[in-house]
């Protein structure tokens, strides 16, 4: 039959009769359409039967109605909540990218710049620090982070349900402030991936992103992501970044009561910066210390150690010169690597104690006298004679003004430029001994003057140099050519433009004072050009070496012959005999150099070298207000000496290129004075004027054998 309704099929396993025989017999059940007719059958007895009433059972039926009704509808509300949160979730979801591309994006890279010690100097680029393992940190340095951000860490998958009922419970109460709920995972996927927006749909796609990266990696690996990439404020990202810029030191050696800090920094970095307000940043490390030992994770005695020792803050020491040099270590730095996708260091020339020295005495000096002769502002560059820069101070005070005037300030060197203008003449066949009429001179129209503003006849080179007198500079430029002056001044190293014209023998195109340091750099090491270099190698951190200084780079050949070298190194270091520096000799060291003073005394110098140290000052005030009358001969060398006795102290003396040709003289009041010589002084620049003597010039084999020498 089509229909099998009700359809039994023949069964001939039925249980045989009393006979042995088996019963093929229907009964009435057997046949065919009896269900049905069974139950029209009972249908109609039910029917017949009185109604039945019962008052209780009705209501029970009653009840049991309502309460099936209010499930049934807590369960599809239930239902469609799951389906909109769903739905919520998937549209979020869908905003970001898709999971199965989803990748940790890379740290940005830490550039560590290290001193010629191998100690830190600060550490430059986006994060303010080099990347820590957890192996690397003390152990009680994470764990105050999970006992105050997510003592639950450990336990839940990404997303902590309890922390965020607690968190609502105490926003709705308004206890204990505003509570965000969120774990550590949820933090590190918002610094990962996220903007800091404060919405509920930033908070599901956290809470999403945080699931993914409870699943693909490990709780200590999830744990050391966050401390190097969470914000402690002051620009340092992560933890190594905040325990340098807060404490001075690796994160690998803070104590406790610094852990503590750090800890409870993240949650506020502006309102409990350690250096800014100390009281909220030791309240909240004491709670991060209290919740540290209530959840094990340190002694009794450990906590009450770390609670009697606060830890302290490091204070500035100086005035951040430092960054002066770092910075010139990152403007240079293009020049030797490549894109940089990994923490590197950068080892230079710079000495940690000449660089403090150098800022020290350049800082004093100005806080002494700076008022009071109305100049707010230097620079100072040391360099070996080799252009190893040693120390480099670009202004008074980095917090105030980073703008480096040691190597973009482009002032006037005024006098300080003469020595490329008597090398000139020099090789073109003067000597010390020539000698010059010191008189009025006037170049069609123009007619400079010497600063005392008084002429003294026939007089040396050396000592014309030594006094610098103008009117013997301009004279011998003109004789010279100021523009066979201007190359000489390239050759040794000043790239900045030069005006080829008479007033450039009186400094008047502008120089940075790293690039006069090291166009004197020549004088010191016997006649050979350098380029100033600050890095020595640069490697990444597990020790691959990307560049390394080559021991013949950046040289620039030999700029001066040997003869010359001597003869301008003892009419240089007459300057300390007789001349402008006096105040600025070492006693003991044989020292050369040249002081500077531009017109109407905008900007004050002092250039001097050793046969091991080369060394510049400048000062002045960066929008061109003059001095009151500081000149090269005062303020300038009082720095450049007092940074000379430090820098000098405990070495032994080394001699100048071509010292045979002179006595290593000492100021002349220091030594009794030499006969030929009587001290005067003229605004505040003192030197001992030089008495008749006998003059001569240069004779002509002289002038044959640097004609021969030079090729002129």
């Amino acid at each position: 039959m089509a229909n099998g309704r009700g359809r039994r099929e023949p069964v001939f396993d039925a249980p045989a009769t009393e006979a042995g025989e088996l019963d093929f017999y229907l009964s009435p059940e057997d046949r065919a359409g009896r269900s049905m007719a069974r139950r029209r059958a009972s249908r109609q007895n039910d029917e017949d039967k009185p109604p039945r009433r019962s008052r209780s059972k009705t209501s029970k039926r009653k009840g049991r109605s309502f309460l099936g009704k209010l499930i049934y509808a807590g369960v599809v509300l239930g239902l469609w909540g799951i389906i909109a949160v769903g739905g919520v979730v998937a549209y979020y979801a869908s905003q970001l990218p898709p999971i199965d591309q989803l990748t940790v994006p890379k740290r940005p890279p830490n550039i560590a710049i290290m001193a010629n010690d191998g100690s830190l100097i600060t550490n430059r680029g986006e994060t303010g620090g080099r990347t820590v393992t957890l192996k690397e940190l003390p152990p009680y340095l994470p764990k105050a982070f999970v006992a105050i951000e997510d003592r639950r860490f450990y336990d839940h998958l990404g997303v902590d349900p309890m922390g965020i009922a607690r968190a609502a419970y105490r926003n709705l109460t308004r206890s204990g402030g505003l509570q965000g709920g969120s774990t550590l995972t949820q933090q590190l996927a918002k610094n990962l991936f996220l903007t800091q927006e404060r919405t509920a749909s930033r908070k599901i796609q956290e809470a999403i992103l945080a699931l993914w990266l409870e699943r693909n990696y490990s709780k200590d690996q999830i744990l050391e992501l966050y401390l190097n990439r969470v914000y402690f404020g002051a620009g340092a990202y992560g933890v190594e970044a905040a325990a340098q810029r807060y404490y001075g030191k690796s994160a690998r050696h803070v104590s406790l009561s610094e852990a503590a800090v750090l800890a409870g920094l993240v949650q506020s970095p502006s309102r409990l910066a350690p250096n800014r307000n100390p009281k909220a940043a030791q309240a909240r490390a004491e709670l991060v210390i209290a919740a540290m030992n209530e959840l094990g994770f340190i002694t009794p005695d450990m906590r009450k150690t770390a609670l009697g020792q606060p830890a302290e803050p490091m204070r500035p020491n100086g005035a951040g010169s430092a960054n002066y040099a770092a910075d010139y270590v990152m403007d240079v730095l293009d020049d030797f690597v490549g894109t940089i996708d990994t923490d590197i260091a950068v080892f230079t020339t710079i000495d940690p104690m000449m660089q403090s020295a150098a800022e020290r005495v350049l800082v004093e000096e100005l806080n002494a006298k700076g008022q009071k002769f109305n100049v707010s502002q230097g620079a100072f560059v040391a360099l070996q004679p080799d252009g190893a820069v040693r120390a480099l101070v670009g202004g008074r005070n980095y917090e105030a003004s980073q703008f480096n005037r040691a190597t973009s300030a482009r002032r006037q060197p005024g006098s300080s430029f003469k020595p490329f203008v008597y090398l000139t003449a020099i090789e073109r066949g003067y000597t010390p001994d020539t000698v010059l009429e010191d008189a009025p001179v006037n170049y069609k129209g123009w007619a400079p003057q010497n600063y005392d503003r008084k002429y003294r006849g026939p007089i040396a080179l050396r000592d014309a140099l030594a006094l610098s007198l103008n009117t013997i500079a301009v004279k011998l430029n003109m004789e010279v050519g100021p523009k066979a002056v201007a190359q000489t001044a390239q050759r040794l190293g000043i790239t900045s433009p030069l005006q080829p014209n008479g007033s450039l023998a009186l400094g008047t195109s502008e120089v940075t004072p790293l690039e006069l340091v090291s166009a004197y750099a020549a004088f010191a090491n016997g006649g050979i050009g350098v380029t100033p270099y600050v890095i020595t190698e640069v490697k990444t951190l597990d020790g691959k070496i990307v560049y390394k200084r080559p021991a013949s780079a950046g040289g620039l050949g030999r700029v001066i012959d040997p003869a010359a070298v001597a003869m301008m190194n003892e009419m240089m270091h007459n300057t300390f005999v007789i001349g402008t520096a006096q105040k600025a000799q070492v006693p003991g060291w044989p020292m050369a150099g040249k002081t500077g003073t531009t017109d109407d005394y905008k900007d004050a110098w002092f250039v001097g070298f050793t046969g091991n140290l080369v060394a510049g000052v400048w000062l002045g005030n960066d929008d061109g207000e003059l001095t009151k009358r500081v000149t090269g001969g005062n303020l300038p060398t009082e720095v450049w000496h007092n940074f000379m006795k430090i820098a000098l102290k405990d070495k032994q003396p080394v001699a100048l290129p071509g010292g045979e040709r002179f006595r290593n003289d000492v100021p002349v009041a220091d030594a009794g004075g030499d006969p030929r010589y009587a001290t005067v002084g003229n605004g505040g620049d003192a030197w001992a004027q030089p008495q008749p003597r006998p003059q001569r010039r240069a004779s002509t084999r002289e002038k044959n054998f640097f004609e021969k020498l030079f090729g002129l």
